[in-house]
């Protein structure tokens, strides 16, 4: 470990040391720094990836999540440009012959909605080294037809190349071959851990309060740690510090409403927001006791201390109720806080304080059996973030973390005197995570700019706990005369008591990209990231449910380490007209925990008895084809791709899982093609149309039966092959809406819009899941398609005023 930490303070010194002495000869050169905020000039909300270009010197910069921006040229005159997505542009000329703070409100054009862009603006994006990252605005995830017309953020990734989901109506998302639980899903900062509201048919982030999306499929920032897949990184929006003002939507199962204003005019502002279901008052008019609703809470407030400090404090809250005739209620959900404090040291030395809170919770309460019970996870973070623009051509990420986990595994007890059930507390689990991380930016040459980063983090699995121990320290073992694994029998236990380190890692993440600019329009990148992830979902369903328990690593569950490679070429066409993306990827992940057959997963005190450390793989092909104005706009994704897992036995007379080959993942889809498009008729009306089509989710038919006893008791028991040897059916569907304005020109008082929609339109029956059963008359074996949707009109209502 003491290694580890001389190899990073030696990283840190050079890195410091090398842009010290840049800026040392920058100085000598005579060079001033323009700095400063950009907003949007009607509500004063800052605006996040804003490109402020500088033809003369053909160097730029974007603000960051705070809407902050500084650049530092050498002493003269220069046309600068400011350029945004839906915004007026603005050029003009500044002379620069001091340090220069100066702040911009962009202006909303009259043709926000004819300009459909996924990332920022893309001659910006082929100079610098970031790549495998996707941006979608809210003004385009607002075009894409979803099921019953209520507009879905995560669905809308699912177009994007890279992105695939779990199989219709389920929850979480797959990037690159990963599993849904080694995402990182961050709302304004805080880890959410189950993004989904009634099992995956929606998500839980509210279209009306999101100002900004990004999400990292590789050459992830050092910034962020904690999963091996990919990181969702949304922003809540500020609120309206000019004025006040609200503004919803009405739909067939839920409605939504937004109300945003000044605290102190032009210093402050809030921004509540909530949204709710109804669909299950519909069931109680029919006399169905069942109901299945959701509800949220997005919450903001900020202000602005003085020039140089401002305070936000951001929240959610949002529950899901799932009931079965009052004998089943299921309740879960995720609730978030966050606290911030933003200092502007300087011009060139911009810090962000974070406090944050998480907690996700999951109830259920069983009232034919008499017996509550609830799990969850929290984590208390802080972490301190700084960007440092030292010059034109380089600047410097770094900043430091710590998290502390509290996990509830279960929590059991009556729900009635008259209950049999006794009150019983699943152990829980406590572990620490701090991290310290630097990323530099720097421009080597016009053509060559690199980014290049390290992360140093640590996990400690803590007390109070205590451990079964077993034989030769294997918790599974295995059966050589049946050839199967078995639970481990422990020989002893050991307590630890409270915060003692029980087990602890440590890990260096080292993170690299760079891009070469061929031309003006077009160049090739290339990245490499390491990345390390402590907590493990338990789960053996290839889309996560609510009662998937989160748990740390520790002696016995390794942390994940997952490798990624990607290179890639970028091109645009036609003045930004068309541009064209192609990246291939390779990613190995050590240590992805994998299941006994027969694995028990609920309620399990010994879970290192069912799991063994396996490891997979992915690589692939994504293309990204878009059109970026103009009345018709969209894009065409596909990819190309493999995700694979294996776990060897762990000494030459074990057969491992599947007998230790390579099989299919749950997330393996070979083909993935999305085609997007929108299209502005007139002020009034505009379409939109989406077509997904995706190879068949892997899975493991019965391939055999059994039959055992006489002819008086016949027991029937299937058999099965090879791990996920088998597939569900191609899934593809196509839909389309259309977006009435009534009074397209109206800017003041009641301003509305109609939305109409048709997910699948040609009533495709995508299998959620194939069963097999015994035909009660012929008493010949069937396969049995399970579709969750057909064709599904909707219509929604929106307003603003």
């Amino acid at each position: 470990m003491q290694t580890k930490i001389k190899l990073l303070l030696l990283f840190l010194a050079t890195t410091f040391s090398y842009a010290q002495g840049t800026g040392n000869n920058e100085f000598l050169k005579e060079k001033f720094t323009l700095s400063g905020t950009i907003t949007d000039a009607k509500t004063n909300e800052t605006l996040i990836g804003v490109n402020i270009f500088i033809p003369e010197k053909k160097v730029g910069i974007t603000t960051n999540e705070y809407g902050f921006y500084s650049i530092t040229l050498p002493k003269g005159t220069y046309q600068i440009q400011i350029s945004y997505m839906g915004y007026e542009t603005i050029e003009e000329t500044i002379s620069l012959t001091k340090d220069l703070k100066k702040n911009y409100a962009l202006t909303e054009t009259g043709e926000q909605l004819e300009e459909v862009v996924i990332t920022e603006k893309t001659t910006t994006n082929t100079r610098k080294p970031e790549m495998s990252v996707n941006k979608l605005s809210i003004a385009t995830i607002k075009k894409i037809p979803v099921v019953l017309g209520e507009v879905d953020v995560l669905k809308s990734l699912l177009t994007l190349p890279g992105v695939t989901n779990a199989g219709e109506g389920q929850s979480g998302f797959n990037v690159r071959g990963g599993g849904a639980d080694q995402n990182l899903i961050l709302l304004d900062e805080a880890t959410i851990f189950n993004s989904s509201h009634v099992f995956g048919f929606f998500s839980v982030f509210n279209p009306d309060a999101i100002k900004d999306l990004k999400l990292y499929k590789g050459g992830i920032p050092s910034r962020f740690g904690g999963r091996v897949s990919s990181v969702l990184d949304i922003y809540q929006k500020d609120g309206n510090s000019n004025k006040f003002s609200m503004n919803g939507g009405i739909g067939l199962i839920s409605s939504r409403l937004l109300a945003e204003g000044p605290i102190v005019k032009d210093r402050g502002s809030f921004l509540f927001a909530g949204r709710a279901s109804y669909a299950h008052l519909f069931l109680k008019l029919s006399n169905n006791k069942n109901s299945a609703y959701f509800y949220d809470l997005n919450t903001k407030m900020n202000y602005k201390l003085n020039a140089n400090n401002n305070m936000f404090l951001s929240g959610y809250f949002g529950r899901d109720v799932f009931s079965l005739n009052d004998s089943f209620i299921n309740t879960y959900g995720n609730a978030t806080l966050n606290l911030r404090w933003n200092h502007l040291f300087s011009d060139k030395l911009f810090s962000n304080l974070s406090l944050i809170y998480s907690d996700y919770y999951y109830g259920l309460d069983l009232n034919l059996l008499g017996f509550l019970w609830n799990s969850g996870i929290k984590n208390y973070n802080i972490k301190y973030d700084f960007r440092h623009y030292v010059t034109d051509k380089i600047k410097l990420n770094y900043g430091v973390s710590g998290i502390y986990y509290d996990f509830n595994p279960g929590t059991i007890e009556p729900s009635e005197t008259s209950s049999g059930i006794n009150y019983k507390q699943l152990e829980k689990k406590y572990a620490f995570e701090p991290s310290i991380y630097i990323d530099a930016e720097q421009k080597i040459t016009k053509a060559l700019s690199v980014s290049y980063g390290l992360r140093y983090s640590q996990f400690y699995r803590l007390g109070s706990s205590t451990v079964n121990l077993y034989a030769n320290d294997e918790a599974v073992v295995f059966n050589s005369d049946l050839q199967l694994y078995e639970k481990g029998t422990p020989i002893d236990t050991k307590y630890y008591g409270h915060n003692k380190i029980m087990k602890s890692f440590a890990n260096l993440e080292p993170r690299f990209a760079a891009s070469y600019q061929l031309d003006d329009n077009q160049s090739v990148k290339a990245s490499y990231n390491r990345m390390t992830q402590y907590l493990q979902l338990i789960s053996n369903t290839a889309s996560p449910t609510p009662l998937d328990v989160w748990t740390p690593s520790d002696k016995y569950i390794k942390p994940q380490i997952a490798d990624q490679v990607a290179l890639g070429y970028f091109r645009n066409f036609k003045d930004d007209k068309y541009s064209l993306e192609v990246e291939t990827f390779y990613k190995k992940v050590k240590n992805r925990i994998d299941y006994i057959d027969g694995a028990d997963l609920i309620a399990n005190e010994a879970l290192e008895q069912v799991i063994l450390n396996g490891e997979m793989r992915a690589y692939g092909l994504e293309i990204l084809l878009r059109k970026n104005t103009g009345k018709l706009n969209g894009w065409i994704a596909y990819t190309l791709s493999k995700s694979q897992q294996r776990t060897p036995g762990r000494t030459p007379q074990e057969t491992g899982i599947n007998n230790g080959a390579w099989y299919n993942s749950g997330y393996d889809k070979l083909h993935n093609l999305s085609v997007t498009s929108s299209y502005n008729w007139n002020p009034k009306w505009s379409f939109g149309a989406n077509f997904v089509l995706q190879s068949g989710q892997p899975v493991t038919h019965p391939n055999g039966q059994y039959q055992y006893g006489d002819d008086g008791e016949t027991i029937t028991i299937p058999s099965y092959g090879l791990r996920n040897g088998d597939r569900l059916p191609v899934y593809h569907h196509l839909d389309l809406s259309a977006t009435y304005t009534p009074k397209p020109n109206k800017k003041k008082g009641w301003q509305s819009e109609w939305v109409f929609s048709i997910y699948n339109v040609y009533g495709r029956k995508n299998a959620a899941s194939i069963s097999f059963r015994q035909n009660e008359t012929t008493g010949a074996n069937e396969a049995v398609r399970l579709s969750i949707f057909g064709v599904v009109p909707g219509v929604s209502y929106n307003f603003k005023f």
